[in-house]
């Protein structure tokens, strides 16, 4: 009895600790076949935070009955400085584990299954120290083990009934080529422990609609489930057991897991619900969402058919043009810059402690973003595509990984984070975008082009791509296929690389003291007219 009051203890311990975690959090959207361009199925991940940016291609194997693997706990963060990853336990291996693409939250497999994630922490009662799976383990085990979305999904939730889940409330967004699932789950409390009788987990899974578009961004987005319907709708046996006997569900009512388990986000306004209006509004204009609603559809039509290019452009948004345009005001600076820095909450006005800056979607300190394509009618080595981005999106280049490469190049699979690497491609991306904040209205045009010149021939090229490996693949295998992806994703992200350091150099230059430098001379920009005379320029500077 007394090991478990002292367990519960530093449970509640370990909760204000993770109180904070909610400041590195992602956005994730999900796009079904009927309603992308091309039919494909689409999710994306931005990965806020500082999280392990390195891709790793993990071979599939097969397995003597018998054998265990181990899982761990901070696997995400593998490699940060600071950082601990511990062993957690171990699990019964499967007898055949798939190719999968591992980084801070696994993204992709052979098979076409692609997974994108986004905290929303939920519930502070809900957390166990017991359980041994975390989120970025239970991506890490489905993409080895699943060959569909909807299994993926089973697998993560029986995986984490079984053996307890010790993360916070999450969003997972899973894909095929033919499906698109959102799946959510939670902790069991602190009262489980290995060997209970009762799950080690609640989760949730609901489809998107082939027709529609979901986002999920810091909050529970599932919310009403017929699990009379497993073809639509699936979850923990307890799903609805345990929130009535919680008190957070009135049997009398209809059930919506979002109420349940993550009922009142903190800073819901800035940080959850505006990127939610912002992705639901711009793929569904004609719906006129209002940007201070409470709840949001689960999902949505678009207006019109979405393509990868729109995800991207939408991966790189900090509300412009509308009325909480991060690149205007005083807060942006004479130049326009959109990055607004966490503030403690000592340093705001008495009247304001509550209230936060507005959190875009793309974001100066994410790690990695990817949008990724999921295609029914390609064979496995080019069935999926996952389109790359290192650091933060609006100042990456986003470049092809096909899900039968086979190697990227160096500078994307290590590196350093607790110095400046130049073997690294994320300090390449990284330092662009930092020094694009000394005068953003002008850096972002370049940056602008860069991409535009890289990105458009990638998609320029892809349905030759495309043609090319499936010719490979009939005629000569998947082996074949699979070198020639791999030698087309290797050339391209170590292309971009290079130039993206060469392009470094440039701004260095370019941009040096506050000048706008060339060949032929340098050039004075100065300051905006409107912010000089916001700020009240030459007041009190003029000789008496």
């Amino acid at each position: 009895m007394r090991k478990r009051y002292l367990q519960i203890i530093f449970m509640t311990l370990l909760i204000l600790v993770f109180s904070v975690s909610n400041i590195y959090a992602c956005t994730t959207i999900m796009v079904g076949k009927d309603a992308s361009v091309d039919g494909s199925v689409m999710t994306t991940h931005t990965c806020d935070g500082n999280y392990d940016a390195r891709i790793q291609i993990i071979e599939g194997q097969k397995f003597a009955e018998g054998t265990m693997t181990t899982v761990y706990k901070g696997r995400c963060h593998e490699g940060i400085p600071g950082s601990e990853m511990t062993e957690a336990g171990q699990i019964p291996q499967v007898k055949e584990t798939y190719t999968y693409f591992h980084i801070a939250y696994p993204f992709m497999n052979e098979h076409g299954v692609m997974i994108g994630e986004a905290t929303f922490s939920g519930r502070r009662d809900l957390r166990n120290s017991d359980a041994i799976l975390m989120i970025e383990e239970l991506e890490r085990l489905a993409l080895q083990r699943a060959k569909t979305a909807k299994e993926a999904v089973q697998i993560m939730g029986s995986l984490a009934e079984k053996y307890g889940y010790g993360d916070g409330g999450e969003t997972l967004t899973v894909v095929d080529g033919e499906e698109a699932w959102m799946f959510e789950i939670v902790g069991p409390g602190p009262l489980w422990s290995p060997g209970s009788e009762k799950l080690g987990a609640i989760w949730a899974a609901k489809r998107v609609p082939d027709g529609h578009i979901t986002v999920a961004a810091n909050r529970s987005r599932i919310d009403t489930l017929d699990l009379d319907d497993p073809e639509n709708a699936l979850g923990s046996k307890n799903v609805k057991s345990f929130a009535k006997d919680m008190g957070w569900w009135d049997s009398s009512e209809e059930f919506v897991f979002c109420e349940a388990y993550n009922p009142d986000p903190y800073g819901a306004e800035y940080y959850q619900k505006r990127r939610e209006w912002r992705v639901l509004s711009i793929l569904a204009p004609s719906q006129n969402f209002d940007p201070k609603a409470d709840r949001y559809p689960f999902s949505v039509k678009p207006d019109k058919k979405v393509s990868a290019q729109d995800l991207m452009a939408i991966k790189r948004d900090h509300y412009e043009g509308t009325r909480f345009d991060l690149t205007e005001g005083l807060a942006a600076g004479p130049f326009g810059t959109p990055n607004r820095y966490a503030t403690p909450s000592a340093n705001k006005p008495e009247d304001k402690k509550s209230m936060d800056w507005e959190r875009a979607i793309s974001m100066f300190r994410c790690s990695y973003s990817f949008v990724g394509q999921s295609r029914s009618w390609l064979p496995a080595p080019m069935k999926s595509v996952l389109w790359f981005g290192e650091d933060a999106p609006h100042s990456t280049c986003y470049v092809p990984i096909y899900s039968g490469t086979k190697e990227l190049p160096e500078a994307f699979t290590s590196g350093r984070r607790d110095m400046f690497d130049r073997s690294s491609a994320w300090w390449a991306f990284d330092f662009v975008s930092n020094w694009a904040d000394l005068k953003y209205s002008y850096m972002i045009e370049d940056i602008q082009a860069m991409q535009n010149k890289y990105e458009d021939e990638f998609f320029a090229m892809q349905p030759a791509i495309d043609k090319a490996a499936q010719e490979i693949y009939a005629s000569y295998g998947a082996e074949k296929a699979k070198d020639f992806v791999t030698d087309y994703s290797y050339n391209q992200a170590q292309k971009v690389v290079n130039a993206w350091w060469d392009f470094s150099d440039e701004m260095i230059f370019k941009y040096n003291d506050g000048y706008i430098n060339s060949p032929d001379g340098i050039n004075s920009a100065g300051y905006p007219t409107e912010w000089l005379e916001e700020v009240g320029f030459g007041e009190g500077t003029v000789a008496e």
